[in-house]
Formats: C-alpha cells, sequence, structure tokens
C-alpha cells in the first residue's frame, strides 16, 4: 500500500516548496493511524458481508428462502440507520480510541454469534445486533481522519482507507469459499466455522486498538513536539471537522445539504452493499463451483480497488470533486441497466468489474466533498447522518433484490433498484455543483 504525501495542487516541480515538517509529520501520522484503520474496516466489511457465501449453504441448512435471506440483510441496515448518529456522538464523548474498541469488541462477538442461528428469526435477530454493533464505525472514521489530516490530504486519504471495502471482498472471497470447506470439522457446517473465524479478528483489534490509537493530535507521542504543533495549528486554520462546538441532531437532520448528499450516496451505499451480499449467488447461478465462485467473485472487487485508490489522487490533483463523483456513478447505473442486455458469464463479469469500479471510485471525493461543504459545527453529525439517511436506501435495495429475484428468478432484473438510485445519485451530484456554482 502507497501512501501518498503530497497535497492536491502541488506538481512534480513544486515538490521541493512542501516544507519537510509537512512531509515527516504526514508520513509519521499516514503511517501510524491508516493501515490499522484500513485493517479494522476489511474486518468489519468482511463481517458485514460475509453472509453472501454463507448463504451459498447456509440457506439451503436452516431453511431461508431469497425473500428471507434479503429481509434479514436489511435488518442489519435498520439497526445501523437507528444506532449510527447516537454511536458517533457517543465517539465524541468516550474519544475514537475508546468508542472505535468497543464497536469492534462487540460486532466481533455478535459475529461469532452468527455461527449458531437456527432459522429465520435467530437470523433477523442477530443481523440486527450486528447492525447495531457496528453503528458509527465508518463515520467515526472519517470524522477521525478529518481531525488528523488537513484538506489538501482528504480525498486520497479516505479512499486509501475506503480500498477496505473491495479489499474485503477480493480477499475475503477466496479466504469464505476456503472456510466453507471445512464443513463437518468438530461437528460444525462449513457456513458456522465462515463466521466463527472471520469474526475472531475483530475483537483481538479491538483490545489492540485501545493502545494504539491516540485520540486526537496534541495526544500524539509518536510525534515530536514540533509535529504537535505544526499539525493542530495546521487543522485549527482550516477550521477541521470535529474541532468546532457539534451542531444539534435536529439541525443536522433539516439541513438541505445533508439530504441532497445522503441522495448522492445512497446509490453508491445500497450497490457496494447490495453487491456484496449477492454477488456470489449471482455468479453461483451460471453453474459455478463455491471455489470458481470465490476466484470469480474477487476480479470485479480486485479492479475496483485499484482504480478507487487512483480515482481518489485524481480528485485531490485536480481539486474537483463534483464531476469526480458524478461520472462514476454514471458510469455505476449504465452498466447496471446493461445487465439486462446478456445471459453471458464473461459479459456478465466485465460489466460488473465496470460497476464496481465506477461505485468505489466515488468513495474519496465524495467524502471529502461532504466534510468540505458542512460547516465544521456539525461535521460530526453530518457526516453520520449523511451515512445514515443513505443506509435507508441500502436496507430497502438489499430486501427487494431479493423480493424481486423470488418473483422473477431473475438477478439482472433484482438490479434495476440500484441502476435507479445511482442514476439519481449522479444527476443530484450535477445540480448541487449548478447549485453552488450560482451562489
Amino acid at each position: 500500500m502507497t501512501i501518498s504525501i503530497v497535497p492536491d495542487g502541488t506538481s512534480a516541480n513544486s515538490h521541493a516548496l512542501v516544507s519537510e515538517i509537512e512531509r515527516r509529520t504526514m508520513r509519521k501520522v499516514a503511517w501510524r493511524i491508516v493501515p490499522f484503520l484500513i485493517l479494522c474496516y476489511f474486518i468489519a466489511y468482511v463481517d458485514r458481508v460475509n453472509i453472501g457465501f454463507a448463504a451459498l449453504t447456509m440457506n439451503a441448512d436452516i431453511g431461508l428462502t431469497q425473500t428471507a435471506f434479503g429481509i434479514g440483510g436489511s435488518l442489519f441496515f435498520i439497526a445501523y440507520v437507528l444506532f449510527e448518529v447516537p454511536s458517533n456522538v457517543a465517539m465524541e464523548k468516550f474519544g475514537a480510541r475508546v468508542w472505535i474498541a468497543r464497536i469492534m469488541i462487540t460486532w466481533g462477538l455478535v459475529g461469532i454469534g452468527m455461527a449458531f442461528v437456527t432459522g429465520a428469526y435467530s437470523f433477523y435477530g442477530l443481523r440486527f445486533l450486528l447492525g447495531a454493533a457496528e453503528a458509527g464505525f465508518f463515520p467515526g472514521a472519517v470524522l477521525y481522519l478529518a481531525q488528523w489530516f488537513p484538506r489538501a490530504y482528504r480525498a486520497r486519504i479516505v479512499a486509501t482507507f475506503m480500498v477496505a471495502i473491495p479489499l474485503s471482498n477480493f480477499l475475503g472471497s477466496p479466504i469464505s469459499a476456503l472456510l466453507l470447506s471445512l464443513h463437518g470439522m468438530a461437528g460444525f457446517a462449513g457456513w458456522q466455522w465462515l463466521f466463527i473465524m472471520e469474526s475472531l479478528p475483530a475483537v483481538l483489534l479491538g483490545l489492540v486498538a485501545l493502545f494504539l490509537l491516540p485520540s486526537r493530535p496534541k495526544d500524539a507521542s509518536f510525534l515530536s513536539a514540533e509535529e504537535r504543533r505544526w499539525l493542530t495549528d495546521t487543522l485549527a486554520n482550516e477550521h477541521a471537522p470535529g474541532t468546532a462546538k457539534p451542531g444539534s441532531v435536529w439541525r443536522t437532520l433539516t439541513n438541505g445539504k445533508v439530504w441532497a448528499l445522503a441522495v448522492v450516496y445512497c446509490g453508491s451505499s445500497a450497490t457496494s452493499n447490495a453487491l456484496s451480499i449477492w454477488q456470489p449467488q449471482i455468479l453461483k447461478s451460471f453453474g459455478l463451483s463455491t471455489w470458481e465462485t470465490g476466484l470469480f467473485n474477487m476480479i470485479p472487487f480486485g479492479f475496483a480497488a485499484i482504480f478507487m485508490v487512483i480515482w481518489g489522487r485524481i480528485a485531490d490533483k485536480t481539486g474537483e470533486r463534483m464531476w469526480s463523483t458524478a461520472i462514476p456513478l454514471a458510469l455505476t447505473s449504465a452498466s447496471l441497466f446493461a445487465t439486462l442486455l446478456t445471459g453471458s458469464l464473461t459479459i456478465t463479469m466485465i460489466l460488473l468489474t465496470l460497476v464496481l469500479i465506477g461505485n468505489y471510485a466515488i468513495k474519496g471525493p465524495f467524502w471529502a466533498l461532504s466534510t468540505e461543504t458542512l460547516p465544521p459545527s456539525m461535521a460530526a453529525a453530518g457526516v453520520a447522518a449523511i451515512n445514515t439517511i443513505a443506509h435507508l436506501g441500502t436496507g430497502g435495495a438489499t430486501s427487494v433484490l431479493g423480493h424481486i429475484k423470488d418473483q422473477t428468478g431473475s438477478f439482472p432484473m433484482a438490479l434495476i433498484p440500484l441502476a435507479t438510485l445511482t442514476m439519481i445519485g449522479s444527476i443530484t451530484t450535477l445540480l448541487i455543483g449548478r447549485a453552488q456554482r450560482q451562489r
């Protein structure tokens, strides 16, 4: 993993103008914080979406229909929505170190509990609890990064952090397929081993977070006094999100910018989460074995992970956020609609790869846009509210996808809601940009 430490707008010929203290400080901060958060988010996403592979054998074992599976998937997001803003507010009270550790430990324990579901209702209950446990991690991490990195670095840093999402599917797919092959060992089914072995790391990393993550720059013992002073002064001069008094929840939820940004992110969030859960079954429907499904599932996410970082760096270099968000969303929407036109595995793989390339490319520029658009007084609650509102669409899309598949027998038909949401998101981004230019 390469973490760039040159601010946006800085050309190769002017790198020497970047002060040595800035280079040194940002290098230390990036390597101390970002890799660990990537690992945490990687494990979080594996635990969130591993039901996609577990479903290949679990659904038959415990009697889940596609509709019931979709309902369980959506219950995760309902709980996530209910608990996300309170969780982010609690992080401000208790500090990132303690709260991120708490989130990881609880979601790890609930994830292990998923190994013992026996039917639809226990599946529903534990998916709801998993959503409640994980709520707050992502917006908390984005806010935490904004409290450590000046604006010039944020799109690429957030994109680098969020590369954990496609990587969780790229690396998690063969691991999940391998764990399914442990069926019968010690009397457990393969899907039970999958939940147990993929959830234990969350508990362990939660304990490590208590010792590794400082809550704020002034507490960073790994920086010299000069480096701490430069970082805190720079962030203060930029009015860094999270340094001002948080706005009220009501004020945040009635802010038009929050809702517009949530509409933009809704399609992207729904697509990334729905495909993470459903794509293994989509590929399996072409007659692939479980191991082949794992290998094929890696490909779209691998390309998405690479392009996600590249696009984040381009967005920082140009300083442009609107088109950097709108164009990838349009690509995602067009590619999803195009799946209706083919029954070929090869063409479907190409289209799914384009879907995920576009969908993950927006992550860096979008969250940089959000933290730069919202006033500092509502940054903490605003980031959480955007993610929360967007997940309303995510939960609905996950549930509807299963229902449409049961009714029509067609996965491409089930993808139409995702195509529509991402198209709306692309158009809304352009409208936001137009409104800002008219001011």
